[in-house]
């Protein structure tokens, strides 16, 4: 998916009022501000209260479950080669969320893990270099994932 793709994608989930921030590789170029690398989906942490909107407004947009691990996670593939990997999150009064995981795990999501970024010169909705370092945790990092970290921590010095 390119730049322009995910900013047309994410006017249309504004313009239904439907709420996602952009997530992995393109919330790093986000936050960035440009395009650092080729991305072979687009990751979206959405609101889990608007879960069946978001999927209805995928299928009218082409799009098809075809990984289905609800309520952790959906990943849709449009008949072009498209692909949205949406991450519910269940928001708390204090702004801050949850989504669960699998086995039990869950993920938390602090109230200031929510940001602006630019995609495409355009401001879009991401999470924060915080919470986007935060998920980068506990594992054996790739190599994608070494290139997104070292981006991050210099975003912030």
């Amino acid at each position: 998916m390119d730049a322009d793709e995910v900013t047309a994608l994410l006017t249309e989930f504004a313009a239904h009022g439907l709420r996602a921030w952009v997530a992995g590789g393109w919330a790093v170029d986000a936050v960035v501000g440009r395009q650092t690398r080729p991305h072979g989906d687009l990751d979206l942490a959405v609101d889990a209260a608007q879960q069946a909107e978001v999927l209805a407004l995928l299928h009218r947009l082409g799009f098809a479950v075809t990984v289905d691990w609800l309520p952790v996670r959906a990943e849709l593939t449009a008949p072009d080669g498209r692909r949205v990997d949406l991450h519910p999150v269940a928001f708390q009064p204090d702004g801050s969320g949850v989504q669960e995981g699998l086995d039990g795990a869950s993920f938390g999501y602090a109230a200031d893990g929510f940001v602006e970024g630019t995609i495409g010169g355009r401001p879009v909705p991401c999470l924060s270099v915080a919470q986007q370092l935060r998920f980068r945790e506990g594992y054996p990092p790739r190599a994608v994932d070494q290139h997104d970290i070292a981006l991050l921590r210099a975003v912030v010095g």
